[in-house]
This record gives C-alpha cells, sequence and structure tokens, in this order.
C-alpha cells in the first residue's frame, strides 16, 4: 500500500482547504514574521542558560548546554520546579517582545491578514511564544483590528505549548468554530502536531530547506513554501 504524497505549493488544493476554512489560524513565528531576526534565538538561549546559572545551576545536560533554542531551556527549567519556570518564562517573555521591536515581517504574510479580513472570515494567531510578545507586535504593525483573537503563551507551563492542543482548543472556542472548519498554517512540526491532535486542518510553511520532507511525515492538508502564495489565492476569491 503506497501513500499519496503531501501536496506542495499547487494552487487548487491550497485554494480547496482556505475556500473551506471558517477560521485560518496562523503561528507566530515563522508565518507571519522572524522575530529573532535581530536578537538571535541562539543568543536567548544563552541568556536564559545564564539566568539558571546564577540561581545555582551551572551544571545542565549536554543536551541544553548545546541547544539553540530557547523552548528547550525554559522546557527543561519547568523539570526544576515551578518558581524556576515561572522566573525563566519572564526572562523569554522580555527577550520575546525586545525582539518584536526589530522583527522581519515574512512576505506576504501581513498581506494574507488583510486579505483574509476581507473575506468576512475569522483570524487567530495561534502561538508558543508569549501573549505579550504577539500583541506587541499587532500593535506595532497595526494589524490588531484585523485578529479576532491570539492564543498564546501566558503561563509558565511547557506542557500547555505546542505540540499539545491546548492553544489550537482556546483558539476555535473563542471564535466559535468547529476545530473540523479551521485550519492552522505552521512551520514546525509542533504546529502540525498540534493541529492534528486538535482535529483541525493543517498547512506546513516550509520556509527552509528539508522541511518539505519533515512535514510530509506528520501528514497536513498541504505544504506551502510561500505566505505569498496563500494571499494570492485568498485575494483571488
Amino acid at each position: 500500500m503506497t501513500t499519496e504524497p503531501v501536496s506542495m505549493d499547487q494552487p487548487e488544493v491550497l485554494h480547496a482547504i482556505l475556500m473551506t476554512t471558517d477560521a485560518l489560524f496562523l503561528d507566530f513565528d515563522g508565518p507571519i514574521c522572524s522575530i529573532f531576526a535581530s536578537l538571535p534565538a541562539h543568543h536567548v538561549a544563552s541568556q536564559l542558560r545564564k539566568v539558571l546559572a546564577d540561581g545555582g545551576h551551572q551544571e545542565l545536560p549536554a543536551e541544553i548546554e548545546k541547544t539553540e533554542d530557547p523552548f528547550d531551556v525554559f522546557s527543561y527549567a519547568a523539570t526544576l520546579g515551578t518558581g524556576k519556570a515561572h522566573y525563566l518564562e519572564a526572562a523569554l517573555r522580555a527577550h520575546e517582545v525586545e525582539a518584536v521591536a526589530t522583527a522581519e515581517p515574512t512576505l506576504g504574510a501581513h498581506d494574507l491578514i488583510h486579505a483574509w479580513h476581507a473575506t468576512g472570515r475569522k483570524l487567530a494567531v495561534v502561538s508558543n511564544n508569549s501573549q505579550a510578545a504577539v500583541n506587541a507586535y499587532l500593535h506595532l504593525h497595526n494589524l490588531v483590528h484585523l485578529v479576532h483573537t491570539v492564543s498564546a503563551r501566558t503561563e509558565p507551563d511547557p506542557a500547555a505549548l505546542k505540540p499539545s492542543p491546548q492553544l489550537i482548543d482556546q483558539a476555535a472556542e473563542a471564535l466559535t468554530v468547529p476545530p473540523s472548519k479551521c485550519t492552522l498554517v505552521g512551520d514546525s512540526l509542533t504546529d502540525l502536531r498540534a493541529a492534528n491532535a486538535a482535529g483541525t486542518r493543517s498547512i506546513g510553511y516550509a520556509n527552509k530547506p528539508g522541511k518539505a520532507e519533515r512535514f510530509a511525515t506528520e501528514r497536513p492538508s498541504a505544504i506551502t513554501t510561500s505566505m505569498a502564495t496563500l494571499d494570492r489565492i485568498v485575494r483571488s476569491w
């Protein structure tokens, strides 16, 4: 038995998905912007390790010592107790809010948000980044009035973040749209796994080499390499 390949950048497939979507969910870092464009993620991860060291945790597991992903450090801090999780989440949030000022918008993303709003359908930002950072970005770029809800990190609990479906479930409930009528656009395996767990459709945004092949293993509804492609499809209606 063979498995059909996941379509990539096929306008007719993307059109069919978006046309039957009542609520579009966009991940923040990637599909909307590169939040750490000028404040690299590896620098933030290093700063979070320093926070742990200052708190008496100089000896870290090898994978945490070398990771460039601040969320890995945050997740590890949560294993050290609630207090450390609160402290690291606050530090991560502060870095994210700082990074918003120099975040680079993803080509076509803002246009897609405007185009989707013009259809009269609902739109949410669903992100593991802090709600404070997402809201700051939306205000900075005058997008607040185009987004119906933001479902993002508000607690120091990594278990509530994607790949858990919790943030997606919150967004669907806030918009009163059944998960089956929602579509998440995300640029990570955790996004696609969260969508599968929540029962929503997903479009993998393969913005780097090798992502399309990795995404295919999670069987998203489709894959695109450009947010501008989604914008053009919505504007063609």
